[in-house]
């Protein structure tokens, strides 16, 4: 039998930071596993999905522990898009547990952000968004930024952050049919890789410095 394509499912009408609301006053467990949150948020919002997981990353520092389930997810689900079928969560991935106060709490600070962005999201340079080869590049974006979000840099400032505001706006902008959203995407993209850059080069800096002082 084969995967049903994502077409098949309709898009959500609402903005993400609605789905949001929905999503929070429907966390009512003290644990909530991956699955369970994929349940409330709908599989009719594919994109909206790769936003909400990224959201908890738009902080300087993250939850611990939470790249290395919601950065699988998200590309798993980005996959799908760029496959254009619906995506496959392994069993132990989806039924991991996570402190709903917690997730809530940086959530409802995400989602702040978000509504920000969403004031300036409007349909336009529809070109980038389109169907077919567009949404596939768009797509791979996405699972680009999931991986530059998963780098065990976590307790360094922004390094989950500036991913994390790429697969946003791409998400967004792709759901919304906004071009210019999705080129922010590809802008954060590049400003991870030129910070990740900047970091592996004073690493190195610091080691020769270490190197030439037990040398000496």
């Amino acid at each position: 039998m084969s995967t049903p394509a994502i077409q098949d499912f309709q898009d959500t009408n609402d903005p993400l930071h609605v789905t949001l609301e929905r999503t929070l006053a429907a966390i009512d467990t003290p644990t909530i596993t991956l699955r369970r949150l994929l349940d409330l948020i709908g599989e009719q919002g594919l994109l909206f999905l790769c936003a909400l997981l990224a959201i908890p990353f738009l902080l300087p520092v993250s939850i611990p522990g939470v790249s290395g389930v919601f950065g699988p997810a998200i590309i798993l689900i980005a996959a799908g898009i760029t496959g254009n079928r619906m995506p496959w969560i392994p069993r132990r991935l989806a039924h991991k547990e996570f402190n709903s106060e917690k997730l809530k709490g940086t959530l409802k600070r995400g989602m702040r952000i978000v509504m920000r962005v969403e004031r300036v999201v409007r349909p336009r340079f529809r070109g980038i968004t389109a169907a077919g080869l567009p949404a596939r590049l768009n797509g791979t974006a996405i699972i680009f930024a999931a991986v530059l979000m998963m780098a065990p840099f976590g307790l360094i400032p922004f390094t989950n952050t500036l991913p994390a505001f790429a697969i946003v706006l791409l998400s967004i902008g792709m759901s919304q049919r906004d071009g210019l959203v999705v080129i922010g995407g590809y802008l954060f993209i590049l400003a991870t890789l030129i910070y990740f850059g900047v970091l592996l080069w004073l690493t190195l800096q610091a080691g020769q410095g270490l190197f030439g002082f037990f040398s000496s």
